[in-house]
């Protein structure tokens, strides 16, 4: 049985705008639907501030607008080439709408340059050779411009520069408990589980990767959010902005410490599917991608496009 959320109370609690059009919709299982209703509620009782105390989330989010108000400024060179590269490649529309699940369990719009074909259908993550792909939106995905789009949502207050990945409403539905210490921050637009997962495309195996993402990837990614979540500071913040310039303009692998959450640059060669182990038993704490940096096998990681339809 399925759910479509349309203008109602139920809704108004998850923060969903109006319908605007049957591409605005939002259709979950009934008991997923259930599942992020409650999820929000729980975090709606612990308005606590982001690190902790008013001070350091003043200072998050003043950061936050200051550094995406600034880099939106200085690229609107390049989003301009961007979206007509975008225009001239395929018809269809230059931005795309992600629906993500964000802070305190709130639906959440996340923007993206448009990388598939108009009306593009088929599974909610995409592999380095997914057919969907237009010839920019291949380029868009490895140099990761089309996170580009995202700085706004951080300017709005959607995101922060640094925290966790937003994932799917669906996939939250699935781990309500594990989301409620990674959704007491605001979700990022780089932050461990994107550092440690920069290649995420190019692991997923091509005949599930569905499967493969909730068996194997997503366990891994959620234990780094919850690390972030509950040992938030600015010096992490800081830590983990360097590295990400680190990981996407050098391409260097990057590996996170599964306690502490340092990171320094992984020696070990790239791994393929056959060498990450099964999925840790449920309850357990992930260990692969957050293994001691230079001992574990790190999958990177971009977070993939659903169907686009637009």
């Amino acid at each position: 049985m399925a759910v479509t959320m349309r203008p109602g109370h139920d809704q108004a609690l998850l923060g969903i705008a109006d319908a605007r059009s049957p591409h605005d919709e939002v259709t979950l299982e009934a008991g997923h639907h259930l599942e992020l209703l409650a999820l929000r509620r729980e975090l709606a009782a612990d308005p606590a501030p982001v690190g902790g105390t008013l001070a350091r989330a003043a200072v998050k989010r003043t950061v936050d607008i200051v550094v995406s108000a600034t880099l939106l400024l200085l690229a609107v060179p390049v989003i301009a080439l961007v979206a007509l590269a975008i225009k001239l490649d395929s018809r269809g529309p230059v931005l795309y709408t992600a629906r993500r699940i964000g802070h305190r369990g709130r639906l959440l719009r996340m923007y993206k340059f448009r990388k598939m074909h108009h009306l593009a259908s088929g599974p909610a993550l995409t592999t380095a050779a997914d057919v969907r792909f237009t010839r920019v939106g291949r380029w868009l995905a490895k140099s990761k411009l089309d996170e580009l789009p995202q700085l706004w949502n951080v300017v709005r207050g959607d995101m922060s520069l640094i925290g966790p990945r937003p994932e799917d409403p669906a996939f939250v539905s699935m781990h309500r408990e594990d989301f409620v210490e990674i959704l007491r921050v605001r979700p990022g637009v780089t932050g461990l589980s994107q550092i440690a997962f920069a290649e995420e495309s190019r692991i997923l195996d091509d005949e599930d990767p569905t499967a493969h993402y909730l068996e194997r990837i997503l366990p891994q990614k959620m234990g780094m959010d919850r690390l972030y979540a509950m040992r938030y500071h600015l010096r992490l913040d800081l830590s983990i902005l360097v590295w990400t310039l680190i990981a996407v303009l050098l391409r260097r692998q990057v590996a996170v410490h599964r306690e502490t959450g340092r990171m320094n640059l992984r020696r070990r060669p790239k791994l393929g599917h056959a060498a990450l182990p099964t999925a840790p038993a449920p309850g357990a704490v992930p260990q692969l991608a957050l293994a001691p940096a230079g001992q574990g096998a790190s999958v990177d990681a971009v977070e993939g496009d659903g169907p686009q339809v637009a």
